[in-house]
């Protein structure tokens, strides 16, 4: 079953590890949930509105290893 899931495109993998992190929530807090829902909401009207730019995650993961291993 891995070896499948590791053939699908990255697109359709990080959606897959997203469902399965959520499969292992006990509980979900429905005031996290309405937080996350507007900060959502507020990052995805600050792309549209070009307040800022998409970096790709090439870029960004050049960045947090920067970060993290004192560039």
């Amino acid at each position: 079953m891995l070896k499948q899931a590791m053939k699908l495109p990255s697109e359709a993998r990080a959606a897959l590890a997203g469902a399965l992190l959520e499969s292992l929530e006990d509980t979900v807090d429905p005031l996290a949930e309405d937080e996350w829902d507007r900060e959502i909401a507020h990052r995805i009207a600050e792309l549209d509105s070009g307040a800022v730019k998409p970096i790709s995650w090439t870029e960004a993961r050049r960045r947090i290893s920067a970060t993290t291993h004192g560039r």
